[in-house]
């Protein structure tokens, strides 16, 4: 019986192309200048996690053929890479400060939810046990600073305008 995805997932060693583990490096002309570049992309994605250039081989026109250090490494900088870019994603939908009232110490929240179709955001605060105190929807492009959390606190807690 045939196997699509089995012989997709067979490894495949060869100088310019590697495909191993979830990933594939392909190595391709480089168009920025006469020498070679190498991509990463991960499984299931369209497009590289990491191009980077890639070494000439001895002749000086040819490029250097992938090997099994070289993949690993690869693989390990690819992976950092996308890590870097999953903890900015979050970084950036995900944002909180803390304001201390004259009674309370208030840790207030936004969320972003990235919809296509209707992106919003959550403005939340929680007291020092994490007990939540109140919660409004916000558009998505709403600042969190310490001056907006206070103001919203102050306005005990309507909805920003």
């Amino acid at each position: 019986m045939y196997n699509e995805d089995a012989e997709h997932d067979a490894p495949i060693n060869e100088p310019r192309l590697w495909r191993d583990n979830g990933w594939t490096a392909r190595v391709i002309k480089n168009e920025d200048d006469e020498g070679w570049a190498v991509e990463m992309i991960k499984d299931g994605e369209s497009e590289p996690a990491l191009v980077g250039p890639w070494t000439m081989g001895r002749d000086k026109k040819n490029p250097k053929p992938l090997d099994t250090p070289a993949f690993h490494t690869l693989v390990k900088t690819a992976s950092e890479v996308l890590r870097r870019h999953e903890q900015q994603l979050h970084a950036d939908l995900h944002k909180s400060v803390i304001i201390n009232t004259a009674t309370a110490s208030i840790t207030v929240k936004l969320d972003i939810v990235p919809d296509e179709d209707d992106p919003y955001a959550t403005l939340s605060a929680v007291d020092e046990d994490g007990e939540p105190i109140a919660e409004v929807r916000v558009a998505p492009h709403f600042k969190l600073t310490r001056s907006s959390a206070a103001d919203w606190i102050a306005a005990e807690y309507r909805r920003p305008r």
